[in-house]
């Protein structure tokens, strides 16, 4: 019973198989006369025209210059007269600590100084004093009036009031010198954003403390960012940084703007690859005339290496490997053939590839190749449809 079963079964599905073969043939879908060794595919005409070797790259924008804004004493923060976004001059005032205590020591050290030059200024009178005693038991030594001993002891006196009055002078200039860095000191309560070369505005990117913090020395208070132009940072791979040249133009785009492109220029490759990944950091500098462009927007980067024209182009798809050996399927129309042509390929563009040798027309297989062999019988289709 079970074996009556088992053939019915395999007849029902012989009339099914047969029925839906004959509804195929009659929609055209499939070639009414084929051999068993024949292969369908589908072929593309070679063309003949210009390609390029593009290096896609993704990577980052940061700002060409950024640095941070910190006061160099410590102190409260009385007011804070920048927030984030703000657009800030070069030397322009950021931020105000409480300078009270160092006012006092400005006061101090002038105090300070005033007494000094008071001594120097007694000092100066006594070696006046001293100066006139020498040169007056001077005479009278040379008249024999005065001994020698009232000479000498005239004498050390003016030595011994030229060293106090240099010790004075000397008093006098420490404390001019601390008087100036108690000056520094309360002018760095004075805190401002101060670069050198660039454009005179910049931006603030960042804030990191509000009014009343208690600052030390070095604490951040904001960022302060030059977005005109703007970096691109992408890693080129082992393959492409022979490729890569200073000064190439550059293709940029992101998320932000999808059609718009902007043009930036290599302006520095690292003189090495990153073991862990094996690709150097490559920046472009982007312009960025209208702030259009923000540090940390994903981007991608697109540098034409090279532009030929009048080279054998052909699909992607169309390459194979026989026995090791890469190569092209081409159609024979005339005995529907397949021949196999060894090829070496040049640049790859997308789903493109110029070929640099050997130099031929006609047709090649794009679909079905993998199926087929040289000399192989096929069937020339379009669209699944026999041509």
């Amino acid at each position: 019973m079970k074996k009556a079963t088992i053939i019915i079964l395999i007849a029902l599905i012989a009339v099914i198989g047969w029925q839906v073969r004959k509804r195929i043939l009659q929609a055209g879908k499939l070639p009414l006369k084929t051999t068993d060794t024949s292969v369908p595919v589908e072929t593309r005409e070679i063309e003949t025209g210009s390609i390029r070797d593009i290096g896609v790259f993704s990577g980052s924008l940061i700002p060409k210059s950024q640095f941070i804004v910190a006061p160099k004493v410590s102190g409260w923060l009385k007011k804070l007269l920048v927030n984030v976004g703000d657009t800030v001059e070069r030397n322009q005032l950021i931020a105000v600590l409480d300078g009270e205590e160092f006012s006092q020591q400005v006061e101090q050290a002038k105090a300070e100084l005033q007494v000094a030059q008071a001594n120097a200024a007694n000092s100066e009178s006594e070696l006046e004093l001293a100066q006139r005693e020498y040169e007056r038991a001077k005479a009278l030594r040379e008249k024999q009036i005065a001994s020698v001993s009232e000479l000498d002891e005239s004498e050390a006196a003016y030595t011994a009031s030229q060293s106090r009055l240099k010790v004075s002078q000397a008093l006098v200039d420490q404390k001019q010198s601390s008087l100036q860095a108690a000056q520094l000191r309360l002018s760095y309560t004075q805190v401002r954003a101060f670069w050198e070369e660039g454009d005179s505005t910049r931006v603030v990117g960042e804030r990191f403390v509000d009014e009343g913090t208690l600052l030390q020395v070095n604490q951040p208070i904001v960022s302060i960012l030059e977005n005109d132009p703007v970096t691109a940072v992408v890693h080129v791979i082992e393959r492409d940084y022979p490729k890569v040249r200073i000064g190439q133009a550059a293709e940029i785009t992101t998320d932000s703007y999808p059609d718009q492109k902007f043009t930036g220029t290599v302006v520095r490759i690292a003189p090495l690859l990153k073991e862990s990944s094996r690709q150097a950091r490559l920046e472009i500098e982007v312009p960025n005339l209208q702030l259009l462009l923000k540090p940390g927007m994903f981007v991608r980067a697109q540098i034409e290496f090279s532009h030929h024209e009048n080279v054998i182009i052909i699909p992607i798809s169309a390459l194979v490997k026989r026995n090791g050996t890469q190569g092209v399927f081409l159609a024979d129309t005339k005995e529907n053939k397949a021949r196999f042509l060894p090829v070496v390929t040049g640049i790859i563009e997308r789903e493109r590839v110029a070929i640099t040798e050997p130099n031929f027309t006609g047709a090649v297989i794009t679909i079905g190749n993998h199926l087929v062999e040289d000399d192989s019988d096929i069937i020339l289709m379009q669209n699944g449809i026999r041509k």
